[in-house]
């Protein structure tokens, strides 16, 4: 066995917590010859951490023989110490009448708090996903903090957008998910990301070849892509949870994992369009474990572009609307 990797993880007591946390311990995030310390990080409410305090029962009654050690606290200078991975998977969600503005600005003052807390107490090397939304500029929010933990060690997740984008090609065209790759992200974590159909690939040919509907898959996929939280809401009351925790794991296992090509956010550095401000989901290529190369040479269409340029839109209002919160 290797030496145990300490993985805090944020909003541990709520539902995508409660998945993920059983995809950590049982060794499908960092392997199953990588024992773990968790680091659980709840906000300091009385019901949040008696909810935690169960969750954490049911890991020992699971027996997991990589769990080496449980930390459970409301402090961020416990939870992130000596951290060498952060999931941020806790945020603030949006309230009944409450503005997209609001829910930036109020999400924005806790990753500022979080993302000063890791650099003052987590690894140097400490590798930071953020999942709590809005994860791109929350992301970048965190990261503005930072003097000592590199930028580029801060990603976003859009792998959920990944994966639903892969199952819906998948089941048009009647194929297996293991036939459908590069799926690719750009943009926000939101309505506007566009699921980049023509770099698709089903098997060995491009997806465009074996679904030549170009009506669905300009129009009925990419707003399905886009709007499966919402259709998830409505269909169970409640958001997204075993998917997002699933989609979590990806995120790191690929990330840990040389060669792999896969969608993360990072910050834009003016590629593919976006502006130079934003983070935006983008193809990667791991280049070691935790590093990652972003792709720069895909050719985008008349029809990638125009959709680039919406959630760009979006993505710079965001930036406007917390821009006076960045370090």
């Amino acid at each position: 066995m290797s030496k145990p990797v300490r993985v805090a993880v944020t909003g541990p007591a709520g539902q995508i917590g409660y998945s993920l946390l059983i995809r950590i311990a049982s060794g499908q995030m960092f392997g199953p010859e990588t024992p773990v310390i968790l680091q659980l990080l709840e906000i300091p409410n009385e019901k949040a951490l008696a909810a935690l305090n169960g969750v954490v029962m049911e890991i020992q009654d699971c027996a997991f023989p990589l769990v080496r050690e449980i930390i459970q606290t409301s402090d961020p200078m416990v939870g992130f110490k000596d951290a060498d991975w952060a999931l941020l998977v806790g945020s603030k969600p949006r309230g009944p009448g409450m503005e997209r503005a609001d829910l930036l600005k109020d999400n924005g003052a806790i990753f500022v708090g979080q993302g000063k807390a890791i650099d003052a107490v987590a690894s140097a090397d400490c590798k930071v996903v953020v999942v709590g939304n809005p994860c791109n500029t929350n992301a970048m929010i965190g990261a503005s903090q930072c003097k000592r933990v590199p930028k580029t060690n801060w990603t976003a997740m859009v792998r959920l957008d990944e994966n639903r984008a892969k199952a819906q090609l998948a089941l048009k065209a009647g194929v297996g998910v293991e036939q459908v790759s590069n799926t690719f992200i750009f943009g926000n974590h939101s309505p506007t990301m566009y699921p980049a159909f023509p770099f698709a690939r089903i098997g060995a040919r491009k997806a465009t070849e074996v679904i030549t509907d170009k009506e669905w898959l300009e129009g009925a996929y990419c707003e399905t892509v886009g709007k499966r939280g919402a259709a998830i809401i409505a269909a169970r009351g409640l958001s997204s949870a075993a998917s997002a925790a699933n989609a979590l794991t990806d995120h790191v296992r690929d990330l840990n994992t040389p060669g792999k090509i896969h969608s993360i956010a990072v910050s834009s550095e003016g590629l593919y369009g976006f502006s130079p401000n934003v983070w935006a989901g983008m193809p990667v290529v791991t280049t070691a474990p935790g590093k990652y190369q972003v792709i720069k040479d895909f050719t985008l269409t008349e029809f990638c572009k125009k959709k680039i340029a919406g959630t760009n839109e979006e993505l710079v209002g965001e930036y406007e609307t917390v821009k006076h919160l960045l370090g």
